[in-house]
């Protein structure tokens, strides 16, 4: 997807824009938040990825699809960011609010059922303890040493991915490219022989997409489309922001954070170390759409833009805190049942939080200060 030489023009509301572009659905997409669309507050998501610990978004999104007074215009989106977007677009255009929650919890219902079969799983003593990690696992320490021996093509040289059936099993693909999907999906993957970002949009997404989106290079072999290949997202856009920004109508922007953008505590482990690179590498790109988005904001409050033509974007952030502050990397490979319902009840109750704090002020000002929290 190429980027507009200028951000979009303000407009009317997303329901406007959609009657304008044809084949968009409008019908669909407004029956499907509403009857009345005019009462409701659209707003855009920017879900990160993280592995496992993506059922912290499953249930931010779970906890605002029960607020009718909120519709969703857009979702950019990365690596586990990206399948709880396809799952929820799917799931909403089948059957409204209430099919996405279903169509959330049937997927990720069947990540740990795959997951079932896989060694890696916390150990008995990690279960009463309750400890998510999987560091003292000893298939794990095998898998971590094997992976920085050996590439995915000599490990798993026939490329096989469960995730694959699971998405096949739980998403109509050929409902989100029809122009009746009710959102407007940006999944975000990142060239390995440009180094640059792909983003898809509805018609292009199909499971190759989704999991070139979520391709760490160290597990899969990349994955071709139209005879490029491409690895997670999260390397040049966890996730890009710019989409939103160009192609929604909506000025507000919730980002649901899975990687920690700050830790006090310096790292002193190999394995904290490793952790915290990681954190820092999936977070640069998201860091510097901020800078930009701070920049454009100071000007339009100066006043320095005549024609108008730029948009001052109004952006919120929903966090995990220390429910994923805690965790280290081996987690994010955790697909164990109770892991993953823990996080997503962590993810309802700060989606929760955020709703009662912050409603009022969407579409009227940023809930998040971004040069105290990304500059």
């Amino acid at each position: 997807m190429d980027r507009p030489a200028k951000a979009g023009r303000r407009g009317g509301s997303p329901s406007a824009a959609a009657a304008r572009r044809p084949g968009s659905g409008r019908d669909a997409r407004e029956a499907c938040w509403a009857a009345d669309p005019s009462g409701l507050k659209w707003i855009n998501l920017a879900l990160q990825g993280g592995g496992a610990h993506g059922a912290f978004g499953w249930g931010v999104l779970d906890r605002l699809l029960e607020d009718q007074r909120i519709a969703i215009d857009g979702i950019s989106a990365t690596s586990a960011g990206a399948m709880n977007a396809v799952v929820l677009a799917s799931g909403l255009s089948a059957g409204g609010r209430a099919g996405a929650k279903t169509a959330l919890a049937d997927f990720w219902r069947a990540i740990a059922q795959a997951a079932a079969f896989s060694p890696l799983q916390p150990t008995p003593l990690d279960r009463l303890t309750g400890n998510r990690a999987l560091e003292a696992s000893p298939p794990f320490v095998f898998f971590d040493l094997l992976t920085r021996l050996f590439s995915p093509y000599q490990l798993n040289p026939l490329n096989y991915n469960p995730v694959r059936e699971v998405l096949a099993a739980t998403v109509d693909f050929a409902a989100l490219a029809d122009g009746s999907c009710p959102v407007k999906l940006f999944l975000s993957a990142t060239n390995v022989r440009t180094g640059k970002i792909r983003v898809f949009t509805n018609e292009e997404i199909g499971a190759d997409e989704v999991l070139a989106s979520a391709c760490l290079p160290l597990f899969f072999q990349a994955v071709e489309i139209e005879g490029e290949h491409y690895w997670d997202g999260g390397y040049m856009g966890n996730p890009a922001i710019y989409p939103l920004i160009y192609h929604c109508e909506s000025r507000d922007v919730v980002i649901i954070h899975i990687n920690p953008i700050e830790r006090r505590a310096l790292p002193k482990t190999a394995a904290e170390i490793l952790n915290r690179i990681n954190e820092i590498s999936f977070n640069s790109s998201l860091m510097r759409e901020m800078r930009a988005i701070a920049f454009v904001s100071r000007l339009i409050e100066e006043g320095k833009f005549r024609d108008n033509d730029m948009k001052k974007m109004l952006i919120h952030g929903i966090v995990p805190g220390e429910a994923i502050d805690e965790l280290g990397y081996a987690s994010k490979l955790n697909a164990d049942w109770g892991h993953l319902t823990g996080l997503m009840e962590v993810g309802r109750a700060r989606a929760d939080a955020w709703l009662g704090e912050s409603f009022e002020r969407i579409g009227v000002e940023s809930t998040v200060d971004i040069r105290a929290n990304y500059l």
